[in-house]
């Protein structure tokens, strides 16, 4: 029963397929395969095409159910070698300033060199030889007795730099001629012209002195009378000097 079906369906119009739900059979020209086309017969799959044409699956754990609870701290190791040293940094940023700190103990008190002396003459004199020495006869300060008022000379006991001077009061129409000496060598001169008024000479000067160099005043006669003036109620030849700076500390 089931061919004449077919044959009747076969000799339907092509509209007719359309009308009874059918899908509509395109016309196809003899050479064509028939319709609806039959696929293709597969070949038997092996074993091993069978196998991997299988879905792979990838298993996965979930670790969070694998950790256990976290354990003591170990042993701290040993320190590792000390690294190369690395080149010096920037120079930082200048701190605040500090405290003042306490006043620390008094040092010991610097040794101080003193040498001083002042000496005068009361009478006035006359130059008696070409070259003549003048002596003192009041004494006003004397250190440690470097000088020596009948020699009229004092001795350098502490070397350094001294401050002389001079004065004196000339005498009328005569001439006034010194020389303050440093031992035989003349190192500074006092002149005055003679004159029918009397004045008052005076001449200073820084010396260096070294241990055992004298110093003095010297008076220098010429062709012309030579002579200083002096009474004993007044002082007007004084000769004075005191060191100013010791050799140690220059």
């Amino acid at each position: 029963m089931v061919a004449p079906a077919l044959l009747l369906l076969l000799a339907l119009p092509a509209g007719a397929w359309h009308g009874l739900g059918l899908p509509r059979r395109p016309c196809v020209q003899c050479c064509r395969p028939a319709w609806p086309p039959v696929p293709p017969a597969r070949a038997p799959l092996s074993d091993g095409d069978a196998w991997a044409r299988l879905p792979r699956l990838r298993p996965t754990i979930d670790i969070s159910i694998l950790k256990g609870e976290k354990g003591e701290a170990g042993v701290r190791g040993r320190s590792g070698r000390s690294g190369k040293e690395g080149p010096p940094g920037s120079r930082g940023l200048r701190g605040r300033k500090g405290q003042k700190g306490q006043a620390g103990l008094p040092g010991a008190q610097c040794p101080r060199t003193y040498a001083a002396f002042s000496v005068g003459r009361r009478e006035g004199l006359h130059s008696a030889d070409a070259l003549q020495a003048v002596t003192f006869d009041t004494e006003l300060v004397n250190l440690d007795g470097a000088f020596d008022l009948a020699s009229g000379r004092f001795l350098c006991t502490a070397p350094g730099v001294y401050f002389l001077s001079l004065n004196v009061h000339t005498w009328n129409y005569k001439e006034t001629y010194l020389h303050i000496m440093r031992n035989a060598r003349a190192a500074a001169v006092l002149y005055a012209q003679p004159s029918e008024r009397s004045v008052m000479q005076a001449q200073s000067l820084l010396l260096p002195l070294a241990a055992g160099d004298a110093v003095w005043v010297r008076m220098f006669q010429r062709d012309r009378d030579n002579a200083i003036f002096g009474e004993r109620g007044d002082l007007y030849i004084t000769f004075s000097g005191h060191l100013v700076k010791p050799d140690a500390e220059v």
